[in-house]
Protein backbone atom coordinates (compact mmCIF):
# COMPACT_ATOMS: atom_id res chain seq x y z
CA UNK A 1 0.00 0.00 0.00
CA UNK A 2 1.24 3.14 -0.88
CA UNK A 3 0.82 6.28 1.46
CA UNK A 4 1.25 9.95 -0.78
CA UNK A 5 1.58 13.20 1.55
CA UNK A 6 -0.02 16.42 0.18
CA UNK A 7 1.29 19.82 1.10
CA UNK A 8 -1.53 22.53 2.01
CA UNK A 9 -1.52 23.53 -2.05
CA UNK A 10 -3.22 20.17 -2.98
CA UNK A 11 0.05 18.95 -4.95
CA UNK A 12 2.82 16.18 -4.38
CA UNK A 13 5.60 17.30 -1.68
CA UNK A 14 8.31 17.54 -4.40
CA UNK A 15 8.72 21.62 -3.82
CA UNK A 16 5.10 22.07 -5.35
CA UNK A 17 6.42 21.33 -8.97
CA UNK A 18 4.16 19.18 -11.27
CA UNK A 19 6.13 17.48 -14.39
CA UNK A 20 4.71 18.40 -17.80
CA UNK A 21 4.14 15.77 -20.03
CA UNK A 22 4.85 16.90 -23.62
CA UNK A 23 1.43 18.15 -25.60
CA UNK A 24 0.33 15.58 -28.33
CA UNK A 25 -1.78 17.74 -30.29
CA UNK A 26 -0.88 19.79 -33.26
CA UNK A 27 -1.06 23.60 -33.55
CA UNK A 28 -2.54 24.50 -37.03
CA UNK A 29 -2.92 28.48 -36.44
CA UNK A 30 0.49 28.95 -38.20
CA UNK A 31 -0.68 26.51 -40.53
CA UNK A 32 -3.82 28.68 -41.24
CA UNK A 33 -2.15 31.81 -41.40
CA UNK A 34 0.17 30.88 -44.40
CA UNK A 35 -2.29 29.12 -46.23
CA UNK A 36 -4.67 32.54 -45.81
CA UNK A 37 -1.89 34.59 -46.53
CA UNK A 38 -1.17 32.51 -49.95
CA UNK A 39 -4.81 32.44 -50.85
CA UNK A 40 -4.35 36.35 -50.80
CA UNK A 41 -1.20 36.44 -52.99
CA UNK A 42 -2.93 34.43 -55.29
CA UNK A 43 -6.64 36.02 -55.64
CA UNK A 44 -4.38 39.67 -56.37
CA UNK A 45 -1.69 38.36 -58.50
CA UNK A 46 -4.33 35.81 -60.62
CA UNK A 47 -5.74 38.71 -62.48
CA UNK A 48 -2.42 40.05 -63.28
CA UNK A 49 -1.58 37.12 -65.02
CA UNK A 50 -3.62 37.15 -67.96
CA UNK A 51 -1.66 38.33 -71.24
CA UNK A 52 -2.53 39.52 -74.37
CA UNK A 53 -2.75 42.17 -76.48
CA UNK A 54 -5.21 45.04 -75.58
CA UNK A 55 -8.54 45.43 -77.14
CA UNK A 56 -11.59 46.88 -76.59
CA UNK A 57 -13.87 43.40 -77.64
CA UNK A 58 -17.77 44.10 -78.84
CA UNK A 59 -20.58 43.01 -76.37
CA UNK A 60 -23.09 40.24 -76.80
CA UNK A 61 -25.25 38.56 -74.76
CA UNK A 62 -23.99 34.84 -75.76
CA UNK A 63 -22.85 32.96 -73.60
CA UNK A 64 -19.03 31.45 -73.47
CA UNK A 65 -18.30 28.23 -75.33
CA UNK A 66 -16.53 25.68 -72.86
CA UNK A 67 -13.25 24.29 -74.30
CA UNK A 68 -10.35 22.09 -73.12
CA UNK A 69 -7.29 23.20 -75.19
CA UNK A 70 -6.04 26.74 -75.00
CA UNK A 71 -6.96 28.00 -78.47
CA UNK A 72 -5.32 30.13 -81.21
CA UNK A 73 -6.10 33.53 -80.92
CA UNK A 74 -5.93 36.31 -84.15
CA UNK A 75 -6.25 39.54 -82.59
CA UNK A 76 -6.93 43.13 -84.41
CA UNK A 77 -6.10 45.92 -82.11
CA UNK A 78 -7.63 49.37 -82.97
CA UNK A 79 -4.76 50.69 -85.10
CA UNK A 80 -5.17 47.32 -87.06
CA UNK A 81 -2.36 45.63 -86.49
CA UNK A 82 -2.64 41.90 -86.10
CA UNK A 83 -1.09 39.56 -83.64
CA UNK A 84 -0.70 35.76 -83.65
CA UNK A 85 -0.86 34.95 -79.87
CA UNK A 86 1.14 38.03 -78.35
CA UNK A 87 3.55 38.56 -81.76
CA UNK A 88 2.89 41.69 -84.26
CA UNK A 89 2.52 39.86 -87.61
CA UNK A 90 2.27 40.92 -91.18
CA UNK A 91 -1.40 40.45 -93.60
CA UNK A 92 1.22 38.76 -95.84
CA UNK A 93 2.70 36.53 -92.79
CA UNK A 94 -0.45 35.39 -91.03
CA UNK A 95 -1.47 32.48 -92.86
CA UNK A 96 2.09 30.71 -93.37
CA UNK A 97 2.70 30.83 -90.05
CA UNK A 98 -0.89 29.31 -89.08
CA UNK A 99 -0.06 26.58 -91.96
CA UNK A 100 3.40 26.46 -90.11
CA UNK A 101 1.70 25.70 -86.39
CA UNK A 102 -1.31 22.80 -87.83
CA UNK A 103 1.59 21.52 -89.89
CA UNK A 104 2.55 20.17 -86.02
CA UNK A 105 -0.43 18.86 -85.45
CA UNK A 106 -2.56 21.43 -84.34
CA UNK A 107 -6.56 21.19 -85.18
CA UNK A 108 -7.69 23.19 -83.01
CA UNK A 109 -10.28 26.03 -82.78
CA UNK A 110 -8.46 29.94 -84.00
CA UNK A 111 -10.47 33.15 -82.32
CA UNK A 112 -10.56 36.42 -83.86
CA UNK A 113 -10.52 38.82 -81.49
CA UNK A 114 -11.01 42.34 -83.07
CA UNK A 115 -11.07 45.58 -81.55
CA UNK A 116 -14.67 47.73 -81.34
CA UNK A 117 -13.14 50.31 -83.31
CA UNK A 118 -11.70 48.30 -85.99
CA UNK A 119 -13.55 48.58 -89.15
CA UNK A 120 -16.28 45.13 -89.79
CA UNK A 121 -14.33 44.67 -93.45
CA UNK A 122 -10.75 44.59 -91.82
CA UNK A 123 -11.88 41.76 -89.55
CA UNK A 124 -13.63 39.92 -92.29
CA UNK A 125 -10.75 40.15 -94.36
CA UNK A 126 -8.15 38.66 -91.59
CA UNK A 127 -11.03 35.83 -91.17
CA UNK A 128 -11.34 35.59 -94.86
CA UNK A 129 -8.02 34.86 -95.29
CA UNK A 130 -7.76 32.38 -92.40
CA UNK A 131 -10.59 30.72 -94.11
CA UNK A 132 -9.26 30.64 -97.68
CA UNK A 133 -6.35 28.74 -96.42
CA UNK A 134 -7.88 25.41 -95.47
CA UNK A 135 -8.79 26.39 -91.37
CA UNK A 136 -12.43 25.96 -90.70
CA UNK A 137 -12.81 26.09 -86.98
CA UNK A 138 -12.61 30.01 -86.66
CA UNK A 139 -14.99 32.08 -84.32
CA UNK A 140 -15.17 35.31 -83.37
CA UNK A 141 -13.99 36.52 -79.52
CA UNK A 142 -16.77 38.95 -77.64
CA UNK A 143 -17.14 40.11 -74.46
CA UNK A 144 -20.53 39.58 -72.58
CA UNK A 145 -23.06 42.46 -71.93
CA UNK A 146 -22.93 43.75 -68.20
CA UNK A 147 -26.15 44.07 -66.97
CA UNK A 148 -27.42 47.65 -65.64
CA UNK A 149 -28.07 47.67 -62.14
CA UNK A 150 -31.45 48.14 -60.80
Amino acid sequence: MTVSFLNGKGTRGNGGRRRSRPMSEINVTPFVDVMLVLLIVFMVTAPLLTVGVPVDLPKTKALALGQDREPLAVTIDKDGRIFLQNTAVGIDELVPRLEAIAANGYEQRIFVRGDASVGYGKVMAVMGMIGAAGFTRIGLVTDTEKKPAN
